[in-house]
């Protein structure tokens, strides 16, 4: 009996990009209203938008599982919050006190997110068959880095391009010369971290297509 009810009661799970799609409207929303600095609001939520809606767009085509999309909408979020404040002044002081750091570190979570991405990238090649295990994972730990070090790059233009404060505010090294190579090795610890992940869950195992 319990089986035929539980089959009767509809699978919200398969709703739940949807949810987060429209949580995400209204927190974008709200976080464009008096940024710190509109410029700075402006160079940060163009790569969130950029992929926000590379995701909406492809959504019937190529449906991820549900947990990618969590990890995924992770950065989303933390950067937009990001753009709202500029990096380097988002309220984050009890996390600066706990550790007893100089600096703060919201930056630091932000690319730490990026290698999240993982997992999503080795989910599509392996959904789609591009190519075996071991070169889906290779791909997706590349991949990253490779955004890293193109994501810097872009900081660095943008920040001698447009100079003054908002240069500096969306460069965000907070006085750290080897910020740029902190940043690459976090989004790569992030890939590292979630490809283990993406091994214990398998959901091309359990997803088509």
């Amino acid at each position: 009996m319990l089986k035929s009810i539980y089959k009767k009661v509809p699978d919200m799970s398969k709703y739940f990009p949807h949810l987060l799609a429209s949580v995400y409207v209204v927190y974008w929303a709200v976080l464009a209203i008096e940024p710190v600095s509109r410029a700075v609001w402006w160079a940060e939520n163009i790569p969130a938008i950029g992929v926000f809606a590379f995701l909406v767009l492809t959504f019937r085509s190529f449906r991820f599982s549900n947990l990618a999309y969590g990890l995924m909408a992770f950065w989303i979020f933390w950067h937009t919050m990001g753009g709202h404040y500029t990096f380097a002044n988002v309220p984050f002081d009890f996390i600066t006190d706990l550790f007893g750091a100089e600096r703060n570190h919201f930056d630091r979570i932000a690319h730490y997110s990026v290698g999240f991405y993982a997992y999503p990238i080795v989910e599509f090649m392996l959904r789609r068959r591009l190519c075996g295990p071991v070169t889906a994972t290779l791909f997706g730990l590349f991949a990253i880095m490779a955004a890293a070090a193109g994501y810097e790059i872009i900081e660095w233009w943008y920040a001698v391009l447009e100079g003054g404060d908002a240069g500096i505010e969306f460069l965000g090294s907070q006085g750290d010369i080897w910020d740029a190579q902190k940043d690459m090795l976090l989004d790569t610890l992030g890939a590292v971290s979630t490809l283990p992940l993406y091994w214990l869950v398998r959901p091309h195992k359990r997803m088509a297509g």
